[in-house]
């Protein structure tokens, strides 16, 4: 049986490993972007911010719009206050008295008090509907946006007239251990879209660092067909506009654009958190994503079954550590350009000690994904 066992263990290693190595050859083909010849600003960018009970962060988040190296005259700033019960309404209301572009959308005055599981895409949706630009930009109101950030959008947009842009993300307050796992899992994340993009494959995006054409947005049905599901206004999104824009997205890969972002504050935040991300994995309409995201699964769903059954068969130590050492390395030599491009390449010294934790959450999270509920903003979802 631990002959059987570890025959199968070893056959799904060598898949994800051989995975995760092809992730790094393609990111390391990646080259940063740079303008060729950067142009006079052309795009009005409608920047998109849902915000629930989000008044510790509101303010920084619209002072770094502020700072943008990006003309007034080209951008907007709409605030969907999703029934917040602190005061971010009023923080956004005192911005909006001294910059008029920025502006506050209350999503009660639009929803007659109907219940609904995707918020946030209405949310993005009614902005949308009131927005002045012809480009919609989405971040998140916990988030800090660097200065050049519009500026570069804009130029990349000119050079490869996309449909559709994502751009990096990346967790900050790295102080203490639950911060630095976040951060590790992130980036990982971060680097398969990276890399998933220079190969030709847009995968994985991020909605605090998302821009796309308006009229791509309506071209597709906005979140038509995936309005039932509370996650997925990025994703699920950018693959709707794949379909029908198939060579038209891109991604824009340059450290002066990294939105930064808090990590969860505890485990049981950063719980749900992964699983309503992991809520949409099988809603995706190309199905190669699925069978990734259950090699992952069933690899580290077989290390914590055969950690387990190691207890009662001493012969499998050796082969569950064996394969747990190997899944560290390659996965390393994976992080490491990653953790060069993000600036954080100290933070692998951490990478080793936290594999057990990793694989646990990694198989709860995605057993509770797909049979379980989670709560998001002080909301239950099934």
């Amino acid at each position: 049986m631990v002959a059987f066992f570890t025959v199968i263990l070893g056959i799904i290693a060598a898949a994800y490993c051989g995975l995760i190595l092809v992730y790094r050859y393609w990111f390391m083909r990646l080259k940063i972007y740079q303008p060729i010849r950067p142009q006079p600003s052309a795009t009005y960018f409608s920047i998109i911010i849902p915000a629930r009970d989000e008044a510790e962060n509101i303010s920084a988040c619209l002072n770094t719009i502020l700072q943008q190296n990006y003309p007034v005259a080209f951008k907007e700033v709409l605030v969907v206050n999703d029934y917040s019960t602190d005061d971010t309404a009023a923080i956004v209301n005192e911005f909006s008295e001294k910059y008029p572009f920025i502006q506050l959308i209350n999503l009660a005055d639009h929803l007659d008090g109907k219940v609904i599981n995707a918020y946030k895409k209405r949310a993005i949706e009614i902005a949308v509907a009131q927005s002045k630009g012809n480009w919609m930009v989405t971040t998140d109101a916990d988030c800090l946006l660097p200065v050049d950030w519009l500026f570069l959008l804009d130029q990349y947009i000119q050079e490869k007239n996309p449909v559709l842009v994502a751009a990096p993300v990346m967790f900050t307050k790295l102080k203490n251990v639950i911060g630095l796992f976040q951060s590790l899992d992130f980036m990982s994340l971060q680097g398969i879209t990276a890399a998933a993009v220079a190969a030709g494959y847009h995968s994985m995006c991020n909605g605090a660092n998302l821009a796309y054409e308006k009229r791509a947005f309506y071209a597709v049905g906005q979140f038509k067909g995936i309005d039932h599901l509370a996650s997925g206004d990025d994703m699920l999104l950018m693959h709707k506009i794949k379909q029908q824009y198939p060579n038209r997205l891109g991604y824009l890969f340059s450290p002066k654009v990294i939105v930064e972002t808090a990590p969860m504050p505890n485990w049981n935040a950063f719980l749900q958190q992964r699983i309503r991300w992991a809520s949409k994995a099988d809603s995706y309409a190309e199905k190669s994503i699925f069978w990734v995201l259950a090699l992952v699964y069933l690899f580290n769903a077989a290390l914590l079954v055969g950690g387990v059954a190691a207890f009662f068969s001493e012969g499998l130590w050796y082969w569950v550590l064996y394969f747990i050492g190997i899944k560290t390395l390659v996965e390393l030599l994976f992080m490491l350009p990653v953790a060069r491009f993000y600036g954080l390449e100290q933070t692998l010294l951490y990478f080793p000690l936290m594999q057990p934790l990793h694989i646990f959450y990694t198989v709860i999270a995605g057993w509770l994904g797909k049979f379980g509920k989670y709560r998001w903003k002080n909301r239950t979802v099934q």
